[in-house]
């Protein structure tokens, strides 16, 4: 039996599971935790156990009253029979694409009025450099 394995992505983690499928759109390390050990038919005492920890430790994650770092959340999931994959992803755009040419110039115009609406920095004054003059 292949172990299944989870990509996470930072803010709101995203889980996919190692056939791509997706797991689920956005969860919490607490998620991860819970749905993991009971996919696996594990009791809290029983991943406990198997990590090295104490079950209230697995109710304060599983109940987000504590938050996993990475090596625990790894080691939970690894103690469950499961493997943590982390997946960094480059964010989307902001905005769909233009959906005809008058929409393109419409944002083209908007982005350029933006930019006539900073103001000009101006350049700092000259410093002027002269010898020191010491009166005895």
């Amino acid at each position: 039996m292949r172990a299944k394995g989870f990509v996470v992505r930072a803010k709101g983690l995203v889980l996919r599971s190692i056939d791509n499928s997706i797991y689920s759109a956005a969860v919490s390390a607490a998620r991860v935790i819970r749905e993991v050990r009971r996919r696996q038919g594990l009791t809290q005492q029983q991943l406990a156990r198997r990590a090295g920890t104490s079950q209230p430790v697995i109710s304060a994650y599983e109940h987000g009253r504590r938050d996993p770092g990475y090596a625990m959340l790894r080691k939970l999931v690894e103690a469950a029979g499961e493997r943590l994959r982390v997946d960094a992803v480059p964010p989307g755009p902001d905005l769909p694409p233009p959906a005809d040419a008058e929409e393109h110039a419409r944002r083209l115009l908007d982005v350029l009025s933006l930019a006539d609406a900073v103001p000009r920095r101006r350049p700092p004054d000259p410093v002027l450099h002269a010898p020191l003059l010491v009166s005895r």
